[in-house]
């Protein structure tokens, strides 16, 4: 009888740990993909993060969020941590260009595969690259405004996060048209990608700069929050172009308060992402850079 109970048990320990072991390379074998994101306090950041997670569940991913909050050191922090998450590739969305960079390093030491998304890193090994061509759309911006001012006016410029690559690319797209008209940037300033920012420094140009005929913002947050202080002047007759076309600035345009905005399509960003993820996982060979198509909002 002992005997048998001793057989029972042991057949009931070999079972469990067969269990577990299963349990556990079930877990190992989940396919993962991490996301460290610059701002989830920004729409187009959002749309970025909604993109990529439709598009990992369709794909069998799981996603790993974490927000570094605009903070480069939390960026860092963010990649160390995500390192032991059992993810398989990292979508980075720098806070800045520049202090990417260890963010990174991080990975490689690692041997952790990192795709920059939006914003590129200015050193480390990285994938591959997904944005929109910013230059292009600076470019576009410039193109619209010249149109819509013939080719005459003083323009207000105000820039992003000062070292991040959209705030560097959308401003040389720019600045570089505009070189070739007759349109004069009377003042660049940054306010950070930020609205409330954006406000108040544009609140101080009206009173120092008497003269504006166009305001070119290097995204909507700032674009709404230049719109507000323009309107609180009473300064209506001011072209106001935004670039991410998040819900907002759309609603706006469509309303008549704001000229344009240069549509990035953040969700296609992040689908364009994970599916690049996916080839590069499977062993195909994915490219260096993967353009998304941008295209100019404006009133219908």
């Amino acid at each position: 009888m002992l005997k048998k109970i001793t057989t029972i048990i042991i057949s009931l320990i070999l079972c469990t740990s067969l269990l577990v072991g299963c349990s556990q390379k079930s877990l190992d074998n989940t396919k993962k993909i991490g996301l460290i994101v610059s701002t989830l306090n920004n729409p187009f950041f959002v749309d970025l993060k909604s993109g990529i997670e439709s598009e990992a569940k369709k794909l069998g991913y799981d996603v790993v969020v974490l927000d570094s909050q605009n903070d480069p050191a939390k960026e860092v922090s963010n990649m160390e941590d995500i390192s032991v998450k059992n993810v398989d590739v990292v979508l980075l969305n720098p806070v800045d260009s520049d202090s990417a960079i260890a963010s990174v390093m991080v990975a490689n030491n690692l041997d952790l595969p990192v795709i920059t998304v939006d914003r590129v890193s200015n050193g480390g090994k990285v994938v591959s690259h997904v944005a929109s061509d910013n230059v292009e759309g600076g470019k576009m911006a410039a193109k619209y405004l010249i149109e819509k001012l013939d080719n005459n006016g003083n323009i207000v410029e105000l820039e992003g996060i000062a070292g991040s690559s959209a705030t560097r690319d959308r401003g040389d797209g720019f600045d570089n048209e505009v070189k070739n008209s007759n349109l004069q940037i009377i003042t660049k300033q940054s306010a950070d990608f930020d609205r409330t920012k954006s406000l108040s420094v544009m609140e101080n140009i009206i009173q120092s700069k008497g003269n504006i005929d166009a305001v070119f913002a290097q995204n909507d947050e700032m674009a709404l929050g230049a719109l507000k202080a323009l309107q609180d002047a009473n300064m209506k007759d001011v072209l106001v172009v935004g670039f991410d076309a998040t819900d907002d600035a759309v609603i706006s345009v469509q309303k008549g308060d704001m000229a344009a905005t240069i549509a990035q399509q953040p969700k296609l960003i992040g689908e364009t992402a994970v599916n690049l993820s996916h080839r590069f996982l499977s062993g195909k060979k994915v490219e260096s850079f993967a353009p998304v198509k941008l295209k100019l909002i404006k009133k219908k």
